[in-house]
């Protein structure tokens, strides 16, 4: 069952109060105001009369969960900025909202007249935040970003796969959610500086530089190597110096299996009943191991073949071993653990069906689990935003909507 909200939490959401215009599409941009509308605050996705990019992967494959996943608990508009009237619509949010999210090619909002500095004029309290592929500025600025080719940029491909295949990209879309998560921690900085100075600011965030950080076993080695660049170390240590740290065979799977101190790879001997190597020179020491990886990966691959992948698992963990099965995403999206905590929960959408959602992997002490509301439908608070908050009469929506500017 999923975890219930705590019924003694007794603080707010943190961002409650928090008016986010949120202009962003696809992945990156996207899943940051998610877990701005999980942390309490108010999220108005604005997307053209037609729908945001990923609505329509959505309309075109049949396969919804990635926008319901990236969407829920957001209000969602229309509104068609390449018109003067869309545009006033917009600076009027604006002049209402905290923060301003957009995560289009540098340059495109700039061409509508809507900059950071005249929406700040506008409202010197709002943060304007952006996510782009390389960065608002320098020589690649202007090069077209989505996560494959960010990743062939930033060296996540370069470091992935196997030394006699060519270069493979992460399975995950990293890059994009590498910018979404830095691109959150953007605007809950600049929140928090706006609690002290009172004045907005501009932020942010290159996919480009969001990933870098996480080649560093890679970029030591590099330096570690004179330089050179490392080759591609498959499911081994991409610095190469661990061993055992592999995925090993089993009889319905695969397990990986990291051993990183002396202590776990002797309690892997005695598990596999082979105490005669303790002392063998070979295996004494980080270094020793890491010279003979392929002995130690043959010897343990040897073993596991042996065993169901969740069997050794639980052996291995019995014995404080890191390791875990390779888990199929059948088996992830009905993880126990996560339903257990309330991570994940299956939702009746009235757009796609069955699904399980995500829930933010930020937790604030003292306040209760948001609920989830699903992703709304195109255009759903219009009424709600334009004539509720924005207090425009039902004849000024009629002729909106007669002008196709929502």
């Amino acid at each position: 069952m999923p975890a219930q909200p705590d019924a003694a939490a007794t603080r707010g959401l943190p961002l409650a109060g928090v008016v986010v215009i949120d202009l962003t599409h696809i992945y990156n941009g996207p899943y940051a105001t998610f877990l701005m509308a999980m942390a309490g605050a108010t999220v108005i996705k604005v997307e053209p009369r037609g729908g945001e990019h990923l609505r329509h992967r959505a309309e075109l494959g049949g396969a919804g969960a990635p926008f319901a996943m990236l969407n829920s608990n957001k209000r969602a508009v229309t509104l068609n900025l390449k018109s003067e009237r869309g545009r006033a619509i917009l600076r009027s949010m604006v002049a209402k909202a905290d923060v301003f999210v957009e995560n289009f090619a540098p340059g495109a909002l700039a061409r509508l007249g809507l900059t950071p500095a005249s929406l700040q004029t506008l409202n010197p309290r709002l943060i304007y935040a952006s996510s782009t592929g390389y960065g608002q500025s320098g020589p690649y600025r202007d090069y077209p970003a989505m996560d494959l080719t960010i990743q062939a940029m930033c060296g996540v491909m370069a470091t992935t796969g196997f030394p006699e295949h060519m270069p493979v990209k992460a399975g995950p879309a990293v890059a994009d959610f590498f910018g979404g998560v830095h691109l959150y921690g953007a605007i809950a900085t600049a929140l928090f500086e706006r609690e002290r100075t009172g004045v907005g600011s501009t932020v942010e965030v290159s996919m480009q530089e969001a990933v870098y950080a996480s080649l560093s076993s890679s970029i030591g080695m590099y330096f570690a190597n004179q330089q050179r660049p490392p080759a591609r170390t498959g499911n081994r240590h991409s610095g190469l110096a661990e061993a055992p740290y592999n995925v090993y065979p089993a009889q319905d799977g695969h397990i990986a299996i990291i051993g990183n101190n002396d202590r776990h790879f002797q309690t892997v001997l005695v598990l596999m009943g082979r105490q005669d190597l303790l002392d063998d020179p070979r295996f004494v020491g980080l270094k020793a191991r890491a010279d003979n990886m392929q002995a130690i990966d043959d010897l343990i691959g040897g073993w596991t073949v042996t065993f169901l992948k969740q069997d050794l698992a639980d052996l291995l963990l019995a014995n404080r071993v890191p390791c875990s099965p390779v888990r199929t995403v059948d088996e992830v999206v009905n993880d126990r653990h996560m339903h257990a905590r309330g991570a994940l929960e299956w939702i009746d959408h009235p757009q796609f069906g069955r699904l399980v959602l995500q829930r933010s992997p930020l937790r604030f002490e003292g306040t209760a689990r948001v609920p989830l509301t699903p992703s709304a439908t195109l255009g759903q608070h219009n009424h709600d935003i334009y004539g509720e908050w924005l207090g425009l009469s039902d004849a000024e929506l009629q002729d909106l909507a007669a002008e196709q500017v929502i």
